[in-house]
């Protein structure tokens, strides 16, 4: 059992450690992304830092690894683990992945905010709850323009719509990674909850003053 988990966890930190923001930027800018912007090799930075396609790019990419993660844990769970519920397995992948996004190996554990490979990992274990969430994001971004607002407060309704919403069994490990996984990304904004209580965050699209 231990080393069917162990895999699992592995294969799913690997994953969602790929740092594809700071290889995107590397690789299309020949700069590094941690000097520009905020430092932070997510979607937002580069977006804001490398452009609108890079930015874009970064996102689906990351909410591709998520996926991918989550999907393979589940297929290793029920080819190594059949006496285990595929979601438990997939908890672990899912907690796993976010970690590595987090704090990825390859780039001295500083990655990214974990919300699109967050939104990734639950596009596959929780679909319903995680789409309820992107448009609860998009409808804050849009009506304040702060992206870690939206991105605080779709992470913290998250568990809500997967309480409501994912139908069957819901396993103790399946509920507590939901928990998890909205804490470290809500977590991850602390700096930017602080310039928001302080009225100095950073609105999407404004410029800097120079």
């Amino acid at each position: 059992m231990f080393p069917a988990v162990l895999l699992i966890i592995v294969t799913a930190y690997l994953l969602g450690s790929v740092p594809t923001g700071y290889l995107l930027v590397r690789f299309f800018l020949k700069r590094d992304i941690r000097s520009s912007g905020s430092g932070n090799i997510g979607a937002t930075n580069v977006l804001r830092s490398g452009g609108k396609r890079l930015g874009a790019l970064t996102f689906l990419l990351d909410v591709f690894k998520g996926c991918c993660a989550v999907w393979l844990g589940g297929f290793l769970g029920a080819m190594l683990l059949p006496t285990w519920p595929v979601r438990t397995a997939q908890a672990i992948a899912v907690v796993a992945a976010v970690l590595g996004n987090v704090f990825p190996i390859w780039l001295k554990f500083k990655g990214g905010k974990g919300v699109s490979t967050g939104f990734g990992v639950f596009l596959v274990a929780a679909p319903w709850a995680a789409l309820c969430a992107i448009t609860v994001f998009a409808f804050l971004l849009t009506l304040s323009r702060y992206v870690s607002l939206a991105s605080i407060l779709g992470a913290a309704c998250f568990p809500v719509f997967a309480f409501f919403l994912v139908r069957g069994d819901k396993p103790l490990a399946f509920i507590a990674a939901q928990a998890i996984v909205s804490l470290i990304i809500i977590l991850k904004h602390h700096q930017n909850i602080r310039r928001l209580l302080s009225g100095t965050e950073s609105r999407f699209g404004a410029k800097k003053a120079l």
